[in-house]
């Protein structure tokens, strides 16, 4: 009787315990062990059946060969009336050209809060329905390779939104940032030198190599007039080289063009849909 009496004491405390505990701290307990879930599913290196295309080729087995094509890329826009109403954006331009091949947008009133480090909780969920809608009607455009505006692996635990959301949708996915996070002894001031020491040279890049030696990402000069460089990180199922190769062919502007043309469509729908302008 005493060994039950105790297990049911501790039974109760611990449920007592549960109640006590503050709910936003109770959901970023469950997202950590989420992300340390989904991150052991992570591939940081090239998985795809596609070849980058290359600029006047005429090699014999071209028409054999798989070439990257359809870029994808997503963006999430937010009201200023209403923070939580939010319209998120996937569009699919052709690498070659940077046309735009298709659009589709969803709005939504999210009810996660934003809490750093844990912004893929917030926004993947809207921005996944989008790519399964694609899916589920084969289109035909749907993406070999998708640019996120989040972070992948350049992200203080590691797993940003580029990764979350490439692991979940099991596409190849690279993170773009436009601010650095500061990890591993990273620093925007770094950056910043190394960046303006380098400006009248060639070298547009600066990989980003923490204390401990991981290579988190690159900061990168998109084009010639801006110093101020984007951060291209690895999301899922590509390496970092192959990663700034697609950043590169896709900048017409300092923001990468998949990514730009989620921003400005999402903002444009979300005020003519929603605010009924």
């Amino acid at each position: 009787m005493e060994k039950i009496s105790a297990n049911t004491e501790g039974d109760e405390a611990d449920a007592s315990l549960e109640k006590k505990m503050d709910p936003a701290e109770a959901a970023v307990n469950n997202w950590l062990e989420v992300q340390d879930s989904l991150k052991e599913r992570l591939i940081t290196e090239d998985d795809f059946n596609w070849k980058l295309p290359r600029s006047h080729s005429k090699s014999i087995d071209s028409k054999e060969e798989v070439l990257l094509k359809y870029v994808g890329g997503v963006d999430i826009s937010f009201s200023k009336e209403d923070p939580s109403v939010a319209c998120g954006c996937l569009v699919v331009l052709d690498i070659q050209t940077l046309q735009l091949v298709y659009e589709d947008y969803s709005i939504h009133n999210l009810q996660v809060p934003y809490v750093p480090g844990f912004l893929a909780f917030r926004e993947a969920p809207l921005l996944l329905q989008l790519l399964e809608n694609m899916k589920m009607k084969d289109n035909p455009f749907y993406p070999q390779v998708l640019v996120v505006d989040g972070n992948g692996l350049l992200h203080p635990r590691g797993f940003g939104l580029a990764c979350h959301l490439g692991v979940l949708a099991n596409l190849p996915t690279i993170g773009i940032g436009k601010n650095l996070h500061h990890v591993d002894g990273l620093t925007h001031t770094t950056v910043r030198q190394l960046l303006e020491a380098r400006e009248n040279s060639d070298a547009d890049i600066i990989t980003l190599k923490g204390r401990t030696g991981f290579v988190w990402g690159v900061a990168m000069r998109s084009t010639p007039d801006k110093l101020k460089p984007i951060f291209i990180s690895v999301g899922h199922r590509i390496s970092l080289d192959t990663a700034v190769q697609i950043i590169k062919m896709t900048c017409k502007y300092r923001v990468p063009e998949p990514i730009r043309q989620a921003d400005v469509r999402s903002r444009d729908y979300l005020q003519k849909r929603w605010m009924g302008h």
